[in-house]
């Protein structure tokens, strides 16, 4: 509106409208909310989105969503580091934070790295690396120094970078090495060799293809009769003799589908704790000898299914009786028993646990240490440091990390009384952060390979991960009845500038340019090319 009373030809804004919607948007702060929620809570894909809005007489593509889902989370990193005093402020009536950091990448994608305070399990602060190296990460934590004062303790892997910046940031600030990462590592250096030999091997002889294979045409003859697969069933329940009418047919459907199992097997902890292709090689030989002692037996079928047992024994044995595949399987074999000794001794991740990486382990901090001390005088006892480097380093990385590993705790006084905290026992706040923060973006892709949504996505959109927590929406609502009332109050330049910030960090080289530089040869081509032209001041 303007005033018609003066000569002043000033235009004036509906306020109420500002309130409702940003300056030269579309769409209000309800849509963007509920856009960034259905995404990033909720897990549903951008067209379910757009279906649902439209059904609400709101037209909009799935472009304007996707970009909606990116305000949506400037709008966030922006309220959130408005409200660092105030976070602060709460971690102090805490005792202080634990800063925990930890970085997740997939081939080659940026390194998206988070830090979490451990007590309030609040995500601090974000960035995408192009690696993990100190350089990288050393004006980063002194962001995070800045904007929170100095951690009670940090915690992370072993990785040379991330413990080369703690150290030079957080200087005289007591540093731990997370238990679950230490016993990771050391379990991929053990006998991560072995593994890739192991899956190579496999890959090789094509095995699982072909188990799938011949699952597919068997499955329509096995599940044809569901009484005889009742009478199997009860049979196998009461440890009965086999029924005469179970056909050679049903009999390999079972038992390559139980193969086909053994990738599956698991505790939930990932390699090294979860050894799918060992797990496999495993069933196989089990399957093998199994086959070999039914392929004679009589039962009815026809000639075509006479023949199935035969054919599936040939080609299992091909795999099963492989020199290389036995040799590297003896070797994990023997490294993985080992390995779990460890993993008995410190108490987290068990072979059997059911918690998967909801397992925080057990606190008793002595006994720990003192069944590790057990356990590296055993190693070297039994001699298996002169058998394998493999076993030689694993001590190594016991003596390194000792200190890191077996500090001890942080007792702090709050205002709800004194606290024991263990920092080191467990990185696995962030390891489950990012497990869901995975599951999340393969549920609404419905890829498996998060490749390219890393190198997309904001570096901030960790935070989302913040509002499942009540006490931090408290905070940063800072009074405001909802996060539409609070992005309302946020100046709509800076969301700009921010956007703009964004599309650049992620922007990719231009299509031309990658097509010049594409092949091994380029620098000579490049060399032969300038060499041919004419050049002249």
């Amino acid at each position: 509106m303007c005033c018609s009373s003066c000569h002043d030809n000033t235009l004036y804004g509906s306020e109420e409208l500002l309130k409702l919607i940003p300056p030269y948007c579309n769409f209000g702060y309800d849509v963007m909310v509920y856009v960034g929620k259905a995404l990033f809570f909720y897990s549903r894909s951008e067209q379910e989105i757009v279906d649902d809005i439209s059904r609400r007489c709101i037209p909009i593509s799935r472009s304007e969503v996707s970009y909606l889902a990116k305000k949506f989370i400037v709008y966030l990193s922006i309220t959130h580091r408005e409200s660092k005093s105030a976070i602060k402020v709460k971690m102090r009536q805490h005792g202080g934070y634990i800063l925990h950091l930890d970085a997740t990448s997939e081939g080659d994608s940026p390194h998206l790295l988070s830090v979490l305070d451990g007590i309030s399990e609040i995500v601090l602060d974000n960035i995408k690396l192009p690696s993990e190296n100190a350089e990288n990460l050393v004006p980063f934590l002194q962001r995070v120094k800045q904007m929170y004062g100095n951690p009670l303790a940090t915690v992370h892997d072993m990785g040379k970078g991330i413990i080369t910046a703690v150290q030079s940031v957080f200087k005289g600030v007591r540093d731990f090495i997370c238990h679950f990462h230490f016993l990771r590592d050391i379990g991929k250096d053990l006998f991560g060799k072995e593994n890739d030999a192991i899956r190579k091997c496999l890959r090789k002889h094509a095995i699982q293809g072909y188990l799938r294979k011949h699952a597919r045409s068997l499955k329509k003859h096995a599940e044809s009769d569901l009484q005889l697969i009742a009478i199997f069933e009860k049979s196998m329940h009461k440890d009965d003799t086999i029924n005469a009418g179970t056909t050679p047919g049903v009999i390999a459907y079972l038992l390559v589908n139980w193969v086909l199992e053994g990738k599956r097997v698991g505790n939930g902890y990932g390699f090294p704790f979860d050894r799918a292709y060992l797990s496999f090689y495993q069933r196989l030989c089990r399957a093998y000898n199994a086959v070999d002692k039914l392929r004679y037996a009589k039962v009815q079928a026809d000639g075509k299914h006479k023949r199935v047992m035969g054919k599936l024994w040939r080609k299992i044995g091909e795999t099963v009786n492989d020199p290389i595949l036995k040799r590297e399987t003896k070797r994990m074999e023997e490294k993985a028993r080992v390995f779990d000794r460890l993993r008995e001794a410190m108490r987290i991740a068990l072979p059997h646990g059911k918690n998967a990486l909801n397992d925080d382990g057990d606190y008793d901090m002595k006994s720990i240490a003192h069944n590790v001390r057990k356990f590296h005088g055993w190693l070297h006892d039994s001699g298996c440091i002169r058998q394998d480097d493999a076993y030689r380093k694993m001590n190594d990385q016991i003596e390194k990390y000792w200190k890191k590993l077996f500090a001890d705790p942080i007792i702090r006084k709050t205002k709800h009384g004194r606290i024991t905290i263990y920092p080191q026992r467990t990185n696995n706040i962030l390891e489950r952060f990012f497990r869901d923060f995975r599951k999340m973006y393969r549920k609404r892709n419905g890829k498996n390979s998060l490749n390219k949504t890393l190198k997309a996505m904001l570096a901030d959109t960790p935070l989302v991960k913040n509002l499942e927590n009540p006490q931090y929406l408290k905070i940063i609502l800072a009074g405001a009845n909802s996060l539409e009332e609070r992005f309302a109050q946020i100046d709509s330049k800076l969301v700009r500038e921010n956007l703009k910030r964004a599309e650049e960090e992620n922007k990719k080289m231009h299509p031309k340019i990658r097509k010049i530089i594409m092949g091994n040869k380029f620098p000579e081509k490049l060399v032969k090319v300038v060499s041919a032209c004419q050049l002249s001041n």
